[in-house]
């Protein structure tokens, strides 16, 4: 009986160690969902006013034909997509790297409908594991920033996916780039998009006619105005600068958003590991206390017998 008794309270302090483990792990990612999300925030001011200033460019100039925006690809071979996984780096994230892999081969299953292969870039040691063990062809993988990433490493991918894009189809290039990551709503909330973000289609700013009639106010009947826009030294230039700009920030701010959702999914993950910690040691330490119980119980009844056989025998003596 002593030795059970030992077996619980050493359970017991195994539990409580692995249970200083999960809540540090617990506050620690609460705190970096501040910093993630605080980044999250900064970043998208710039994503759109680059937007807004691809959409004047382009709506302004209605006849471009910027490789980056055409929906129109001559396709010579085999119509090829890449597809950007953004998974985690760690474990003990609950199913956020097991979301985003299945969202994934859900998309690659759409995709081969179509007629188009998929091609895997995939961020995060979790992902390049899952293909990995499965044997599985990866065009391009980067590792070791999915919880902090840069603005650096965001420039890495894009290159990346825009050399892939602009690339031939007879030398491997690919006609559509679509991105599988966990949007970040708020600490409770995450979700798995998936994006397309190459050929882009800019829906923001219409393109205006010259003979468009205007319906309301005091010059109805007259004809809309475009704004005055001079882009210097000219829109293809112009779009040529931005466009890869806006792609990288679209890789950066999809980056940064996985990472926050990360942390709120591993902070969810060590709070439910620490509430089990404490069920599972107060189950332990009830059964500890009926171990001890039924040791002391025992105790007493072999000395209580020890006592009535030591009085039996002086009494027949």
């Amino acid at each position: 009986m002593g030795a059970q008794l030992r077996v619980f309270r050493r359970r017991i302090r195994s539990v409580q160690a692995t249970k200083k483990i999960t809540k540090a792990m617990e506050l620690i990612a609460s705190s970096r969902i501040v910093k993630a999300q605080q980044a999250s925030d900064a970043a998208l001011p710039y994503a759109t006013e680059l937007l807004r200033s691809i959409g004047l460019a382009a709506a302004h100039t209605p006849t471009i034909n910027h490789p980056l925006l055409s929906t129109e690809r001559s396709v010579e071979g085999e119509e090829r997509a890449a597809v950007l996984l953004v998974t985690a780096d760690r474990g003990l994230a609950g199913a956020y790297s097991a979301n985003v892999i299945k969202a994934a081969e859900k998309l690659s299953e759409n995709l081969r409908e179509r007629g188009v292969e998929p091609v895997p870039f995939i961020v995060g040691r979790k992902g390049v594991s899952f293909y990995k063990f499965r044997e599985r062809h990866v065009e391009g993988q980067w590792t070791g920033f999915s919880d902090d990433p840069t603005y650096e490493d965001a420039r890495q991918i894009a290159q990346a996916l825009l050399e892939a894009f602009t690339k031939p189809d007879t030398e491997g290039g690919v006609d559509e780039i679509h991105v599988v990551y966990t949007h970040f709503v708020n600490r409770v909330n995450q979700e798995v998009r998936v994006r397309r973000i190459l050929p882009l289609q800019v829906v923001d700013f219409p393109v205006l006619s010259s003979e468009m009639p205007i319906t309301g106010g005091d010059d109805r009947g007259g004809k809309a105005a475009l704004p005055l826009y001079d882009f210097e030294p000219g829109v293809q230039e112009v779009l040529d600068d931005l466009l890869p700009r806006f792609m990288t920030h679209l890789v950066y701010t999809g980056l940064l958003l996985a990472a926050a959702s990360e942390h709120a999914a591993r902070q969810r993950a060590m709070s439910s590991a620490t509430d089990n910690a404490e069920e599972l040691i107060k189950t332990l330490t009830r059964q500890a206390n009926q171990a001890r119980q039924a040791e002391i119980t025992q105790e007493i009844s072999e000395i209580v017998g020890g006592a009535d056989a030591l009085s039996s025998a002086n009494a027949g003596s």
